[in-house]
């Protein structure tokens, strides 16, 4: 040790090395940091979850939904949003008409965007599926708005009114917000059809900014936001249709339940769509004059932004 001392008291390097130590010591303690930041969140038993874990077991309970609950869409029974069938539709001779109903406040929510690119081979699928069977008792999402909902400014059950100047100052938040996200690569982990009747796509992601980031980020740009939203925080769905009754053209040799039925057109609409990949890279804050109006294309104003992260 006295010849090591008399090495750093006398060396022309000593100053040097104890750059060096000194970076070493701090690059080791900015990994710790780093990695603390990142740490997926933790069940109530104390294991790690990643949000993929917890979107999986999101999905898997809503893909038992319709056993557990039954069909309340085949009694007419509530739809998505505590609103009832009558509410949002009538069918007349057979033909399926969205019934617009003004949201006052209007609603205003922020939804990552699909691009055509990947929803129209969707819904082509889904229509190549199910309209043989359900032609008159179904009703497609508009193949140029599928959306994934994020986060609301205001809802429908609880409304946030907000002035014109107010509106101006969110939408700024809300570009702000697209400025810092990077494209999200997904992946179409499965369909599943709820007991409310709403044929979803619930996808995983494989890179980029994660949606529970998303939601805390808007969050926190908008701060007048109800406390409760209307999904869970990890979720990245798409709405594809909403069935409204029964299957009107079963097969003659068909011997089981219409709801077994249905279920078999999910499987066969996951053997098809399973596993597809797509990229998303706009976020749209949208004023919905409608109730509903992303989903029956009801009257509305988009506000679109691309990712500012490359």
């Amino acid at each position: 040790m006295p010849r090591v001392r008399n090495f750093l008291s006398h060396s022309k390097t000593a100053p040097v090395v104890i750059w060096l130590l000194s970076a070493v010591i701090f690059y080791c303690f900015f990994q710790m940091a780093l990695r603390n930041s990142t740490t997926p969140a933790h069940d109530s038993s104390g294991s790690s979850v990643s949000n993929e874990e917890k979107r999986n077991k999101l999905y898997d309970k809503m893909s038992r939904d319709l056993d557990e609950n039954g069909a309340a869409f085949l009694k007419h029974g509530e739809t998505s949003q505590s609103l009832s069938l009558s509410d949002i539709f009538t069918i007349k001779d057979g033909v399926v008409t969205p019934v617009p109903k003004a949201a006052n406040p209007p609603v205003r929510a922020n939804v990552l965007y699909l691009s055509p690119q990947y929803s129209v081979p969707i819904a082509e699928a889904v229509k190549s599926i199910l309209l043989p069977y359900l032609d008159k008792a179904v009703w497609f999402q508009n193949s140029s708005i599928y959306h994934f909902s994020m986060f609301h400014a205001s809802h429908h059950i609880s409304p946030v009114p907000a002035t014109e100047e107010e509106i101006e100052d969110e939408i700024k938040a809300v570009k702000a917000v697209a400025d810092g996200l990077c494209p999200l690569s997904i992946r179409l982990d499965r369909v599943v059809l709820t007991s409310t009747g709403v044929l979803l796509g619930c996808w995983q992601v494989n890179s980029g900014t994660d949606p529970e980031v998303i939601r805390n980020r808007l969050r926190a740009a908008l701060p007048q936001a109800p406390e409760k939203q209307l999904y869970d925080s990890v979720m990245l769905h798409t709405s594809f249709a909403r069935l409204l009754g029964h299957p009107t053209k079963l097969p003659e040799e068909n011997k089981v339940t219409d709801i077994q039925f249905l279920q078999e057109l999910v499987t066969r609409l996951n053997s098809k769509l399973q596993g597809l990949q797509a990229t998303v890279s706009e976020l749209w804050y949208v004023e919905e004059y409608d109730v509903l109006a992303l989903a029956l294309n009801g009257r509305m104003k988009a506000n679109k932004f691309r990712f500012g992260c490359s």
